[in-house]
C-alpha cells in the first residue's frame, strides 16, 4: 500500500511540520511504502492551469498524491480555513483518478476554535475528488509544541489511531 502523508503548512519552521514528520515516522512502521509531500520546502508552484510546465518538485508531488492509495493530511487553521498552500496542490489532481482512495485529516491551530469548520471544509474537498475519509480526523493546538518539539503523548496517540483506523479502511477497501 501506497501512502502519502501531506503537511499542508508552508512556513519553513510550522508546527504542522513537526507533527506531520512524526506521522510518517509512524507510517513508516507500518509495512507501506510512505512518502513525504512537505509543502514548507516551496517547491510547489502557484497553480497557472493544466496547459503549463511546472518544475518537478510540483510534478512529483501531484505525482506522489496520485499514485498513493492513502493521503494523511496534515493542514494549519489560517483565517478559519485550511492552508492555501494545500488547495493549491489539490489544484494539479484529476479528479478522474482518485476515487477510492482514503485519507486522514489532521489540523493544527492556535486554540480550540474552527477545527469542525476546517474539517468540513477538507472533507467537502475530498469529496469532490471521490476521496473516503476517515471520519475521526485529529485536532492538536500549539499546547502540544514546545520548543519546536512535539511532545504530547496524547496527541501522538490520537495520531496513531488516525493513521492506523485509516490504513484499515484502506486496507479493507482493497480487499
Amino acid at each position: 500500500m501506497k501512502v502519502a502523508v501531506i503537511s499542508g503548512s508552508p512556513r519553513k519552521k510550522g508546527n504542522t511540520q513537526l507533527i506531520m514528520k512524526y506521522v510518517v515516522k509512524y507510517a513508516e512502521t507500518k509495512n507501506v511504502d510512505v512518502k513525504f509531500v512537505n509543502l514548507s520546502e516551496g517547491q510547489v508552484e502557484c497553480y497557472r492551469g493544466s496547459d503549463e510546465g511546472y518544475n518537478e518538485a510540483t510534478k512529483t508531488a501531484a505525482n506522489d498524491l496520485m499514485d498513493a492509495d492513502v493521503w494523511l493530511v496534515g493542514t494549519p487553521i489560517y483565517n478559519s480555513f485550511f492552508s492555501s498552500a494545500l488547495k493549491n496542490l489539490f489544484e494539479y489532481l484529476d479528479y478522474k483518478k482518485t476515487r477510492g482512495k482514503v485519507a486522514g485529516i489532521t489540523i493544527m491551530a492556535a486554540g480550540n476554535i474552527g477545527f469542525i469548520d476546517v474539517q468540513t471544509l477538507i472533507t467537502q474537498l475530498l469529496s469532490y475528488f471521490q476521496i473516503i475519509t476517515n471520519p475521526q480526523a485529529v485536532f492538536i493546538t500549539t499546547e502540544s509544541i514546545s520548543e519546536e518539539e512535539f511532545s504530547d503523548e496524547n496527541a501522538k496517540e490520537k495520531l496513531r489511531n488516525m493513521v492506523d483506523k485509516t490504513l484499515e479502511i484502506a486496507s479493507k477497501l482493497q480487499k
